[in-house]
């Protein structure tokens, strides 16, 4: 009976040893947001972003049309068009970034 005892005792203390030494694994944060208005934060920069620089291509579009129209008052036409709706898409997506930031803070308890 003694040599049970000690052999179920001998069991438990070196059965457990593995489990004390285990090394805690951490996964990384591929997203670099800690929260979701920081995670809604950053897709909204990223997206103004393309925005923008979509904007300014339109704007250099309008103007190439504009040099380039010789006079025509149809190409003139296009080229005032096409810098109205640089600015409407640009004013959008201003309206869009404050609307997100609006719901991210309401969400967040921020705001």
């Amino acid at each position: 009976m003694k040599n049970f005892v000690f052999s179920i005792a001998l069991i438990i203390l070196l059965g457990f040893g593995g489990v004390a030494a285990a090394e805690v694994i951490s996964i990384a944060n591929p997203l670099g947001a800690n929260s979701f208005g920081e995670l809604i934060a950053n897709i909204t920069e990223y997206i103004f972003g393309l925005i923008a620089g979509l904007a300014v291509v339109m704007f250099l579009w309008a103007g190439i049309l504009f040099l380039t129209s010789a006079g025509n008052p149809g190409q003139i036409e296009k080229a005032k068009k096409a810098a109205l709706y640089a600015v409407i898409g640009l004013a959008i997506g201003l309206a869009g970034s404050g609307l997100i930031e609006l719901v991210t803070n309401i969400i967040s308890g921020n705001g």
